[in-house]
C-alpha cells in the first residue's frame, strides 16, 4: 500500500509539473486582442506588458512587415534603435495631406515641422502655421530635401511611398532619425483607411482619444448607411472619365470608392468587376454600358462640363451630362488650390457617405448640406 501511495503521489507530482510546464509556455508571450476592426495595414498590440506598433503595408506589394517597441518617454529610459519610438512625440514631419486632418483632430498640428510641397495643404489651421513660419518646405513628395529635413532633427518622419521604401527616407533613417512608412491610402474600404487615426493616437500617446474619434465617425457611417437602406429606388451610377487617348479609368468593383456607392444604396454599373483599384476600359464599353445612367459622380479631374467637352465631345452624349447630374469633388480647394476631398474624405468617410446620399437619394437628408461635392455646371 505504501508503494502504491508512494508512486500515486509521484505520478501526481510528475503531472502537475507538467502541466505547470505547459501553462507556462503557453502564457510566455502574452499578446493582447487587436482593438482594429477595419484597417488591415497596420495593427497595436501589447506583448509581455510591451506595446507594438506594426505596419503590414507600409508601401504597394510590400513584403515586409515593421514592428515598433512604442516606449513612454515618462518611462524608465531603454536601449533605443531605429525599431523603438518613444512617444509622445513632440517634433514630427509628415509627407502626405491625408495625414494632416489626423494629426488636427487630436490637436497635434502644432507638433508637425516639416512637409514635402506645403502648397497643397488646404486646411486653414495649419496652413496658418505654415504662413508663421513654424512648418518648413521639405521639397516635392517625389523629392524630399533631406538636407532641410536634417537640419530639422524631427522625432519622427511619418512617411508615404508608392511602391518600395524611398531612397531619401532611408538617408534619413540612416542618419538616426525614426520613420515610418503610413500606407492609409491603400486600404480597401473606407472605414478602415479613417481608422489610421489610431496609427497617430499611439504616436502622441492619445489612443483613447484616437478611439473615441473613430468611433463617432464609424457610428456617423453606420448610421447613413442605414438610412440609405430606406431608399425604394436604386439609381444607376456611372464614375470616371477618359484620362489618355480611349481609356476611361474609373473605380473597380472592390474599391472602397465602389464600396461607398453599395453603401449608400446606389447601382454602380462595374459593381461586378474584379480589382480593388482601378479599372482601365475602352470608350465604347463604358459608353455601352453607362450612356443612360442616372448619375455621374467623379469624372476625374474636370470641373465643369465645358472642360469635359473640350476633352471630348461625345461626354455630351450621356444623359447624367444631358439631364444636370453629374457632381464633383474637384470643385471646393483651399487657399492655394488643393482639393479639400482629397486632404479631409479619407478621415471623413461619413461625410462622403452623406454626400452621395444626398445627391442620389435627397429627400433621405433633406436638412444636409454637400461637405464635398458640388454639381458640375
Amino acid at each position: 500500500m505504501k508503494l502504491a501511495s508512494y508512486s500515486f503521489f509521484l505520478l501526481f507530482i510528475i503531472f502537475s509539473f507538467s502541466c505547470k510546464k505547459e501553462i507556462l509556455k503557453e502564457t510566455a508571450a502574452p499578446i493582447s486582442k487587436s482593438t482594429i476592426k477595419y484597417a488591415k495595414g497596420f495593427d497595436i498590440v501589447i506583448v509581455n506588458g510591451l506595446k507594438k506598433l506594426i505596419i503590414k503595408t507600409g508601401y504597394q506589394n510590400a513584403t515586409t512587415i515593421f514592428e515598433y517597441l512604442i516606449l513612454n518617454k515618462a518611462a524608465k529610459k531603454a536601449t533605443l534603435n531605429n525599431q523603438t519610438i518613444q512617444v509622445p512625440i513632440k517634433e514630427i514631419v509628415v509627407t502626405s495631406t491625408t495625414h494632416i486632418p489626423m494629426v488636427e483632430l487630436l490637436n497635434e498640428e502644432s507638433s508637425i515641422v516639416g512637409f514635402p510641397h506645403t502648397t497643397y495643404i488646404s486646411s486653414e489651421k495649419t496652413r496658418t502655421l505654415i504662413d508663421a513660419g513654424k512648418i518648413k518646405e521639405i521639397g516635392k513628395e517625389s523629392s524630399l530635401n533631406t538636407e532641410i529635413l536634417l537640419d530639422l532633427q524631427p522625432e519622427l518622419v511619418v512617411g508615404y511611398s508608392i511602391t518600395s521604401a524611398d531612397k531619401s527616407l532611408t538617408t534619413v533613417q540612416k542618419s538616426g532619425i525614426s520613420v515610418i512608412y503610413n500606407g492609409d491610402w491603400l486600404e480597401e474600404t473606407p472605414l478602415g483607411r479613417a481608422e489610421w487615426i489610431k496609427f497617430f493616437g499611439v504616436l502622441y500617446n492619445k489612443e483613447k482619444q484616437a478611439d473615441s474619434i473613430f468611433n463617432a465617425i464609424e457610428t456617423n457611417y453606420l448610421k447613413a448607411k442605414k438610412i440609405a437602406l430606406k431608399a425604394t429606388i436604386k439609381p444607376t451610377i456611372l464614375s470616371g472619365a477618359i484620362m489618355s487617348k480611349d481609356i476611361w479609368n474609373l473605380p473597380a468593383g472592390e474599391s472602397f470608392v465602389a464600396q461607398f456607392l453599395k453603401d449608400a444604396n446606389l447601382n454602380y454599373l462595374w459593381k461586378d468587376s474584379k480589382g480593388k483599384g482601378s479599372l482601365s476600359l475602352s470608350f465604347e464599353s463604358i459608353f455601352d454600358t453607362g450612356k443612360n445612367a442616372d448619375f455621374w459622380i467623379a469624372p476625374g479631374y474636370f470641373s465643369s462640363k465645358e472642360q469635359l467637352l473640350q476633352s471630348n465631345q461625345i461626354y455630351a452624349e450621356f444623359t447624367a451630362f444631358k439631364n444636370d447630374r453629374i457632381y464633383t469633388p474637384s470643385i471646393k480647394k483651399g487657399k492655394t488650390g488643393g482639393v479639400i476631398y482629397y486632404e479631409l474624405a479619407p478621415t471623413r468617410p461619413d461625410l462622403v457617405l452623406k454626400d452621395i446620399i444626398k445627391i442620389t437619394h435627397p429627400n433621405l437628408l433633406p436638412n444636409y448640406e454637400l461637405m464635398f461635392f458640388e454639381k458640375m455646371q
